[in-house]
């Protein structure tokens, strides 16, 4: 027996949102204060990753892009010596004043806070470009600046999920809770996820109210499961592009986990 997606069957509790909120505005006001000179514990900042995406679940990390003014970029990016790593620690100073007893540290692409309670954020320092991407710091390789578009991914992801009657976040969120509960060993990241399911699901929804249907149990769950079968392979792997930004997304870390946690569901 498969185990199911469920209606509405991940909520994150009340207290866990309002911590979550009260911490996103104290990181939005410490970094405001420290690169725009302002107070405002809600400008230039947005959740992102699957936060922002509306497919959390309460065991995910959380993702917020700070916006930075671009005199900063040209700032950093004349630096010799990867001046990427250099604004991502001047960022973790600036969250320091705010949390000084938190771990915070620079890694990669983000500087993340992990805090005593589990709940660890992950903040991306980010420049706007004119068409409303963004560019930001990557300190890998003697460091670079990668592009990111997480606005129109939110917004396909939502539209998405309104033509399903709720089933794409739900679907989403059913197979973080799997993969959290019975593959945490393995990896699979959260966008490899909302863009799987955004693919494979088609024009599968929720039914709404005096709605029947000729599907039998468990047949969405094997549709996803056929489509990942269909689309990779053992010697070519899934792809996939994030929704609505249309930007590649890198598989190969994730398709061991995938493949089990839609077996599982489906079998």
């Amino acid at each position: 027996m498969g185990v199911p997606v469920c209606k509405h069957g991940e909520v994150i509790e009340k207290e866990v949102r309002s911590t979550i909120s009260t911490r996103y505005r104290s990181v939005t006001k410490a970094i405001n204060r420290e690169f725009w000179d302002i107070t405002s514990d809600t400008q230039h900042s947005f959740y992102v990753g699957s936060y922002g995406r509306g497919t959390a679940i309460d065991t995910s990390d959380l993702d917020i892009l700070v916006e930075l003014p671009e005199r900063e970029y040209g700032r950093y990016d004349v630096i010799k010596g990867n001046g990427q790593s250099r604004l991502l620690q001047a960022v973790r100073n600036a969250i320091l004043t705010t949390y000084p007893r938190s771990d915070i540290r620079a890694d990669g692409q983000v500087v993340k806070i992990n805090f005593s309670d589990g709940i660890q954020f992950e903040i991306l320092p980010a420049f706007r470009n004119w068409d409303e991407t963004y560019k930001y710091p990557d300190t890998n390789m003697g460091g670079n600046w990668r592009s990111t578009n997480p606005k129109a991914e939110q917004d396909a992801m939502k539209k998405k999920n309104s033509s399903s009657d709720g089933l794409l976040y739900d679907t989403c969120k059913h197979i973080r809770r799997i993969r959290d509960e019975h593959f945490k060993s393995y990896h699979l990241s959260g966008i490899v996820i909302d863009s799987f399911v955004y693919a494979a699901m088609g024009n599968w929804r929720w039914l709404s109210d005096g709605e029947s249907s000729t599907s039998e149990w468990g047949d969405y769950e094997r549709t996803l499961l056929d489509y990942l079968n269909q689309h990779s392979g053992q010697f070519f792997p899934l792809c996939l592009t994030a929704p609505g930004s249309g930007q590649s997304i890198d598989t190969s870390d994730s398709m061991i986990c995938l493949r089990k946690v839609l077996q599982y569901m489906a079998e």
